[in-house]
């Protein structure tokens, strides 16, 4: 692994050319439109350079959890479809509407809001969302007649364009998640019998686009998987045909000669064994490597994996690298392409107690992302 730049402390590297290789691939597997879910800054990879890329391995529209974070991407240039789906009460949708942003609706007052913003030859597209299970939000099933009702009149006299019936799956089981499957299919008839026919029907996320086919209904969300992390606990990137497109590296900062029994970071919970040499790694909770991994967190420098030792600070955590022969300016690699000799993302969420998706996510601002492709 090349030297991090010179005077760079950390980096996040972010293959662009693996994200665009996912969707591809993810689009293959299901036969499906897909929705390239950037929420989260492309969660923690940069918004608008995992939109550009999804978008040019195949994506068809882009998805994103609010207005602000599509009226960025929009200010970026990206033209493409974009879909918001969670709103605060009282939110604007007016420069949204201008901006031809889709909204995801949840309730009647959405709706009449999001046709108050239409222009009078400029319909408003919304995705309808039905609560089946997830208990969060979309239109209960007590309200689909009213809530459908108002829409096709809507529809009719062009404030409104219905794109898209939409939920949620909680990939507790598979039962559960067909379960949730009926309950949708029960609100589109309930739409259709009310003169509601959206070319758009989208239920699954990766988890479910992946391994419960019958719920890919011509149209997945896929967020965590076109970043090329695995949402199964049993499988891991490699088994699902993708590559993890981020890479979170410092440059080893200071190297330390240690007598046996030294206490290593704060708390001393960390004591050497044996004389050893200590490398220190420039990056930590600030920047979102989990506290809840000292003393596990894997880390590769010089091609040999070493474990986190002691407590993970704000600034900083401790390698001990025994007699290796590691010297500043060495690279330390926490996350990558396990097929590239990196430890995975996965490892650090085990490590923590938490999910990939948070590991990725939570990378923050201080760490300077890198584009590459390979």
């Amino acid at each position: 692994m090349s030297r991090l730049p010179a005077g760079a402390l950390r980096e996040a590297l972010v293959d662009v050319g693996a994200i665009e290789d996912n969707v591809r691939h993810l689009r293959r597997l299901t036969g499906s439109e897909i929705i390239a879910v950037v929420k989260a800054d492309g969660y923690g990879h940069g918004a608008v350079r995992s939109a550009l890329a999804a978008l040019a391995g195949g994506a068809s529209r882009l998805g994103v959890s609010d207005i602000t974070e599509a009226l960025a991407l929009r200010r970026a240039g990206i033209d493409a479809p974009i879909v918001a789906w969670l709103h605060a009460p009282g939110a604007d949708f007016a420069e949204a509407a201008a901006l031809g942003i889709e909204l995801g609706i949840s309730s009647l007052e959405q709706l009449q809001k999001a046709a108050a913003a239409a222009s009078a030859d400029r319909p408003v597209g919304v995705h309808l969302k039905l609560e089946t299970g997830l208990s969060r939000n979309g239109i209960a099933p007590e309200h689909y007649r009213v809530v459908f009702a108002e829409a096709a009149r809507l529809e009719r006299i062009g404030r409104i364009r219905v794109v898209a019936l939409f939920s949620h799956l909680s990939n507790a089981s598979a039962d559960d998640d067909r379960a949730a499957l009926r309950a949708f299919e029960e609100g589109v008839a309930a739409a259709a019998s009310l003169g509601l026919a959206p070319p758009l029907r989208h239920i699954a996320a990766t988890h479910a686009a992946i391994d419960l086919p019958e719920s890919r209904l011509g149209c997945v969300r896929i967020g965590i998987g076109i970043y090329g992390l695995s949402p199964f606990d049993d499988r891991t990137s490699a088994d699902l045909g993708l590559r993890p497109a981020m890479t979170l590296r410092g440059a080893v900062a200071a190297v330390r000669r240690v007598p046996a029994g030294k206490g290593v970071s704060y708390g001393y919970d960390y004591r050497a064994e044996r004389d050893t040499m200590l490398a220190l790694v420039p990056l930590g909770y600030a920047d979102g490597v989990p506290r809840q991994a000292s003393g596990a967190g894997p880390v590769v420098i010089g091609g040999r994996r070493f474990t986190v030792a002691g407590r993970i600070a704000m600034d900083q955590f401790v390698v001990d690298v025994g007699d290796a022969p590691v010297t500043v300016g060495d690279t330390a690699v926490l996350f990558g392409d396990p097929t590239l000799g990196a430890p995975s993302a996965t490892e650090w969420a085990e490590a923590a107690g938490t999910i990939n998706y948070e590991v990725v996510t939570r990378i923050g601002a201080r760490v300077p992302r890198r584009q590459v492709s390979e």
